[in-house]
């Protein structure tokens, strides 16, 4: 059983408590096609076939899919993140994962592809030769080998940028800080240092989770602006009192401001067992003949006999007086020697009770 006490946290950075509305990353997705493969393609499939003849089309070709094999090439997804702020000529990394039947990407070539963002724009495109770790072999008897995952594979710095993400950080007049966790004590505590910083009504919380900042109007003073306020320390609010248990694992964090009322806990268990058994007593029957008495085997006495036994253990009491801390918590659970159920039990018994001041959540 792994017990882990959270202890109130000391100042920390306002980079380090929150981000800023608007600068996100953006996902992109395209569908392209890798050739150059070694027999691991989608063979006969219809997608990948007809993605073959679309793509020689372009070139002035005509090809039917019948003359067509797609043995050596694979119609994959692509995927990958723009950044905030990221500028047209700029490279991305991007991940190219089967679609088809194919059973290794290895060796294989990504065609130009297109990658499009949610709203069906263009934002990037991708090209080069794939990078997988993985790797698979088969033999003819049907026996095979597949070492990570061969049908995934990465192009590093394979996309070039061709638009650029507008962002609200540039035109916008103010800065909002959104908070990674939401805290009305920690968003009243970031304006209120913000402000000591650099004075007046600079900054004003919005709601629990956000906080808005009047910022310059200059770009470049934006960006020094927003670099000083990152660097301000803040002392965020301490956490609401918790008391999380994972059952499975036996781990248990007990957040600092856990409090537990007067109570008396008796923890014990009692163990009924009954055991039936059956005892055969032998039986003969005699049969009387004109001559003779005959003595014959018959059907054995069934006599039914059961065996009752109770172990209730000693139960072990402690007691929480007024003002119990959280070292008081801990230190009666190991004194006990409870399992993680049977602490589970006594945690959910003092909520019941009224007794534990925290939330209980069992994960």
């Amino acid at each position: 059983m792994v017990i882990i006490t959270a202890n109130t946290a000391s100042a920390d950075r306002i980079k380090d408590l929150a981000s800023l509305a608007g600068v996100r990353s953006n996902q992109l997705l395209g569908y392209g096609l890798v050739v150059g493969l070694s027999g691991t393609g989608d063979g006969d499939l219809g997608i990948t076939l007809q993605s073959l003849q679309s793509m020689v089309s372009r070139f002035g070709m005509v090809a039917e899919q019948d003359g067509l094999d797609g043995s050596n090439a694979a119609v994959v997804i692509v995927t990958s993140e723009l950044p905030a702020f990221i500028k047209p000529g700029q490279t991305l990394d991007v991940t190219v994962s089967t679609l088809g039947a194919a059973e290794s990407l290895r060796g294989g070539t990504l065609l130009m592809t297109p990658l499009l963002g949610v709203d069906g724009e263009t934002y990037a495109l991708a090209q080069g030769n794939l990078v997988v770790g993985g790797l698979g072999v088969s033999a003819e008897d049907g026996s095979s080998l597949t070492v990570n995952v061969p049908t995934v594979g990465r192009v590093p710095q394979g996309a070039t940028v061709e638009k650029m993400v507008e962002n609200p950080f540039i035109t916008g007049e103010y800065l909002v800080l959104n908070l990674h966790r939401a805290d009305f004590s920690t968003a009243a505590n970031v304006a209120e240092a913000i402000n000591v910083v650099f004075g007046g009504d600079t900054a004003v919380p919005i709601d629990a989770s956000s906080i808005r900042v009047r910022a310059p109007a200059d770009p470049a003073q934006k960006v020094s602006f927003t670099s000083l306020i990152e660097q301000v320390e803040v002392q965020p609010g301490e956490p609401p009192a918790q008391v999380i248990v994972n059952s499975r694992t036996g781990t248990i964090v007990i957040g600092g401001n856990v409090q537990v009322t007067p109570a008396v806990i008796t923890h014990g268990s009692l163990t009924v067992r009954i055991r039936e058994d059956t005892e055969l007593t032998p039986q003969s029957e005699t049969i009387i003949t004109d001559n003779a008495l005959i003595n014959t085997p018959a059907a054995p006495l069934e006599t039914p006999n059961s065996e009752i036994s109770i172990n209730e253990p000693e139960a072990r009491a402690f007691l929480f007086d007024p003002g119990v801390s959280l070292s008081d918590v801990v230190d009666s659970i190991n004194a006990i020697g409870a399992t993680p159920s049977d602490l589970v039990a006594i945690l959910e018994a003092l909520k019941v009770a009224g007794a534990l001041r925290a939330q209980l959540i069992i994960i």
